[in-house]
């Protein structure tokens, strides 16, 4: 072979192995040929593609409740008393069929569910019960609050909407610090100015708002003056403004649902209402409530 073609030779295997380890090099270090990090396209924008959402498992095998007096079962059995058999999430009532009877059946829900709600209280107490449902390491945890915070003894009273975000935001962090792959079940605040409109049918029910049942929405029941009704007006608009607050938190996290507002559209009659206040749900509510969170939590997808 000629001298000058095995020098050209052995100058084109040198530049061949140089471009390779150019080469090799850029892959180790994680660069592309527009000098950028690697996995990045030009706007610098990853490239890999996005974990997929949890999917929504529809039978959870264990339940625990935070919230209200309705999840308490208040005056559904006696007059100003809690009564959590009957609880819609927890209860074990064979007429009201909990949520959890319908998820577990009875005899698991016995042992396998959990009723920390706490009646009167309000946002700012539900950490501290999201604290104690999570030691209990749930698959589901169902939330039901914010009647108490639009229901004070004045408009001037009810949390302030801000308020209402933070501490339900500090609650499902407080969730998730223990019990990260939980589900949460978000019922609508009801619509506390059509139980007023029902209510006041009975007298008798009447007669126990004056003990200081939701004074903003129930106090002087029978007023229909323009102060009134501007005071039950103000009412009815933060609620619609917490569960816009529910829906809008519950939406960036995504093991939870939301119930789409359907509490709040539902219509109670009186038969559905606590015989004692003609406020709180009677038993047959409790039903009701339950047969619509078992509805929605095993729903292929969200409320619309």
């Amino acid at each position: 072979m000629p001298e000058h073609s095995s020098r050209r030779r052995a100058r084109s295997a040198a530049v061949t192995l140089a471009a390779v380890a150019l080469a090799g090099g850029a892959v180790l270090t994680g660069c592309t040929s527009d000098g950028g990090p690697a996995g990045r396209d030009s706007e610098g924008a990853r490239s890999a593609s996005p974990a997929p959402t949890p999917a929504w498992d529809a039978s959870p095998a264990s339940v625990a409740a935070v919230g209200d007096s309705i999840t308490r079962g208040f005056d559904a059995c006696s007059v100003l008393a809690d009564c959590p058999e009957v609880s819609w999430a927890t209860g074990t009532d064979d007429g009201v069929r909990s949520l959890a009877v319908r998820l577990l059946g009875a005899s698991k829900a016995a042992s396998h569910s959990w009723n920390h709600a706490v009646s009167g209280a309000r946002m700012a107490q539900l950490p501290e019960q999201m604290a104690l449902a999570a030691k209990e390491e749930p698959e589901l945890v169902t939330v039901m609050i914010g009647a108490n915070d639009a229901c004070r003894d004045s408009v001037r009273l009810m949390t302030p909407e801000a308020d209402f975000r933070a501490s339900f935001e500090a609650s499902m962090r407080q969730l998730r610090a223990t019990a990260p792959k939980a589900q949460v079940y978000v019922s609508s605040v009801p619509d506390l100015k059509r139980l007023w409109s029902t209510g006041r049918e009975n007298p008798l029910g009447k007669q126990i708002w004056k003990l200081g049942i939701c004074r903003s929405m129930l106090g002087d029941a029978d007023d229909m003056g323009p102060a009134a009704v501007s005071r039950r007006n103000a009412v009815q608009k933060r609620v619609v403004a917490y569960n816009e607050v529910l829906r809008d938190v519950c939406a960036r996290d995504e093991r939870c649902r939301y119930d789409g507002g359907a509490v709040f559209e539902y219509r109670f009659t009186g038969e559905q209402l606590s015989e004692w206040d003609w406020f709180h749900p009677g038993r047959n509510g409790q039903a009701r409530l339950a047969e619509i969170a078992y509805r929605n939590v095993t729903a292929s997808g969200p409320p619309a």
